[in-house]
């Protein structure tokens, strides 16, 4: 069983009301339950909107059902479609940094811009990338000399 079973204890007119929640958990993410299932999906790392659909297309799932309402049958399917078609969550993670590891140790121009902490996709520096350069600005004057406007 792949639900989790969440406790919610809350009092109605004096009276103690216990109530369990099944929570849908794939690739180690906990989905909310009042959400889309297309929405929902998105919780994991690696899945976005267009792979969410293509997933429901494929499990045959309407997206507008709500997270809730999905029968455990249909979600263990789900979860194996996830879980065995697509690299998403920790592995997804590790291949990126591994492949930014490896740009580094190669010394290309994007490895230097990783390990320099500035943009790497080609966005301008001079005004820009405020929060990588950290708040460096210095207020001199426009940089332009005023020697070659002088009038003679």
């Amino acid at each position: 069983m792949f639900y989790v079973k969440t406790l919610s204890i809350s009092k109605d007119r004096g009276n103690l009301v216990i109530t369990y929640f099944m929570a849908l958990r794939i690739a180690g993410v906990t989905l909310p339950n009042e959400k889309r299932i297309e929405i929902a999906l998105t919780y994991i790392y690696g899945v976005g909107r267009m792979r969410a659909n293509k997933i429901l297309a494929e499990a045959k799932i309407n997206p507008d059902t709500r997270v809730n309402d999905l029968p455990e049958a249909t979600a263990n399917s789900l979860r194996e479609i996830v879980e065995k078609k697509y690299t998403v969550e920790g592995d997804l993670r590790r291949e990126v940094q591994s492949n930014i590891k490896r740009l580094k140790e190669i010394g290309c121009y994007r490895g230097l811009r990783h390990a320099r902490h500035l943009p790497v996709r080609g966005q301008r520096t001079k005004t820009n990338s405020r929060t990588v350069r950290g708040n460096k600005r210095v207020t001199m004057g426009s940089g332009k000399s005023k020697a070659g406007l002088q009038k003679t």
